[in-house]
């Protein structure tokens, strides 16, 4: 019974040389191409194509309605007292953001420090500039030259020191970048906190190893790294300041773009076309913004982003895969060859 039994053994290694030789040549075989089918939106589209009709029938609409006025605004979009009152707002926004970035810079610091009472006060004038409407505080900021005519010095119920006329608050345009600093400083002030507090603590501690002052860690390790973080939202904080410097007539200012287009529409009887005249200028000095921001937030995330792929470049052949037990087969079973 032994004998044909190895007879059986002996007929049938030729068939699993040949099996095992196959498998071999499957196995090293190139991986077949993938045809991936994207996924159908006819809803996607027919949506689309709805919103662009709506708007084109609106834009459409609109060109034909008198009321707009559309002659009127071309007649004041360039006009010279326009043009004035949009340099006005633009200065305002510049000199406003300044002063919110050095305030919400010394608040970010106070808030961090651990001092309790420079935290506490930090936390208090956040907590009131922000629980507080722009436009109260402006009207505020508009009647503290009549609140403290002067400004005095000295041990309170005796006679004061030193006596200064509160000169600062009678000129609108200081008091309305003064008002609307304050309130800016208490956004920025967070912006800056939540920078600084996504560095990791490791850098500050690898910069001190390295025997490098709080001042050189500041500005070449965590500064650096915290702006990826602060630029976006304080890009947006310019854009919306630029378009809260309309709430100055609360001081009131009536020289920014708002007021004097509103005082020409108050004499010509036509609001809707200077509010028009008005928006534009906005929206220039918005667009401005936009771009300048985006090449700022370009340049701070450079080393951050994703490399992309050269469409042109060759895709990189894939090594063969060797097979163990033949030459060149790495020893052992892990990708480093050891066992």
């Amino acid at each position: 019974m032994s004998e044909p039994k190895s007879d059986r053994m002996i007929e049938a290694e030729p068939g699993a040389t040949a099996r095992a030789g196959r498998k071999r040549d499957a196995d090293n075989a190139p991986p077949e191409a993938i045809v991936a089918i994207p996924l159908r939106h006819p809803w996607r589209n027919v949506v689309a194509v709805l919103l662009v009709l709506g708007l084109a029938v609106f834009i459409l609409d609109a060109a034909q309605r008198s009321d707009y006025g559309w002659t009127d605004v071309g007649k004041y979009i360039f006009d010279r007292r326009i043009s004035q009152a949009a340099w006005v707002t633009l200065w305002l926004t510049v000199y406003a953001m300044i002063g919110a970035i050095v305030i919400g810079l010394l608040l970010a610091i106070m808030r961090l420090s651990p001092n309790p009472v420079l935290k506490s006060i930090a936390w208090l004038y956040i907590w009131i500039f922000r629980g507080t409407p722009v436009y109260v505080q402006l009207v505020f900021w508009g009647i503290v030259s009549l609140i403290y005519p002067v400004f005095t010095l000295g041990i309170p119920f005796t006679e004061p020191w030193v006596t200064i006329p509160n000169e600062v608050f009678t000129n609108l345009f200081i008091t309305a970048v003064i008002g609307l600093a304050l309130n800016e400083a208490a956004y920025m002030s967070e912006i800056v906190r939540a920078g600084l507090l996504s560095v990791d603590e490791g850098q500050a501690e690898a910069s001190t190893a390295l025997a490098m002052s709080w001042g050189q860690t500041m500005r070449f390790v965590v500064v650096p790294q915290a702006m990826k973080i602060i630029i976006p939202p304080t890009g947006n904080e310019v854009i919306s300041m630029l378009k809260t410097t309309s709430l100055v007539a609360a001081i009131p200012l009536s020289i920014d773009l708002y007021g004097v287009s509103r005082g020409i529409s108050a004499v010509t009887f036509t609001p809707v076309p200077l509010l028009l005249v008005a928006s534009l200028w906005y929206l220039l000095f918005t667009s401005i913004l936009m771009v300048g921001q985006h090449f700022i937030e370009k340049r701070f995330s450079r080393g951050t982003g994703r490399v992309k792929a050269d469409k042109d470049s060759p895709t990189p052949e894939t090594a063969p895969t060797a097979v163990p037990g033949e030459p060149g087969a790495p020893l052992g079973t892990d990708a480093g060859g050891k066992g």
